[in-house]
């Protein structure tokens, strides 16, 4: 059982030097140098600005949710204790990750970069490998009978338009 500040510390360096902050810092920052191409009109700036900030709620609530309701972090290796399908779950399989990929759209946008276009692209194939041939079989094996339930109502990538009343956790 991990301990809570145990899991928060693990999230919080898994998210900041792991995956997300690779994705969503690092790449966009060597690609771009986070410059805004002069001549963006406002009202793309304040679009991309939303999506971004959009896509980091998934994020950040799917932390929270996996420290304080599955009893774990998000990284592999120190998984939860009990299957995350509450918040964002019930609408969607992968919050976290449709939060990481919209977010690269909008700096994508933000500051016109081919480069992290092909990001995106990269980043939604590694996505897509490793929840098809590690998570799902993952979850599928620890929580058989609960992980089938809701893998039956609540799809992959593409959110429900109402949540999935089924949640337990």
């Amino acid at each position: 059982m991990a301990s809570v500040g145990r899991s928060i510390v693990v999230s919080a360096f898994f998210t900041l030097l792991g995956g997300p902050g690779i994705l969503l810092v690092l790449v966009p920052w060597l690609l771009t140098r986070f410059h805004i191409p002069p001549g963006q009109p406002l009202a793309l700036k304040v679009i991309c600005g939303i999506l971004i900030a959009a896509g980091l709620v998934p994020l950040f609530e799917s932390i929270c949710r996996f420290v304080f309701v599955g009893r774990g972090t998000l990284v592999p290796t120190v998984p939860t204790e009990h299957l995350v399908v509450s918040g964002l779950y019930r609408y969607v399989r992968n919050p976290m990750y449709v939060g990481v990929l919209a977010v690269i759209v909008g700096e994508a946008l933000l500051f016109r970069s081919p480069g992290l276009v092909v990001e995106f692209f990269v980043a939604l194939s590694a996505m897509e490998l490793f929840v098809r041939f590690y998570e799902e079989p993952s979850l599928s094996k620890r929580f058989p009978d609960e992980y089938a339930i809701y893998r039956s109502h609540v799809r992959r990538w593409l959110p429900r338009l109402t949540p999935w009343n089924g949640a337990k956790t």
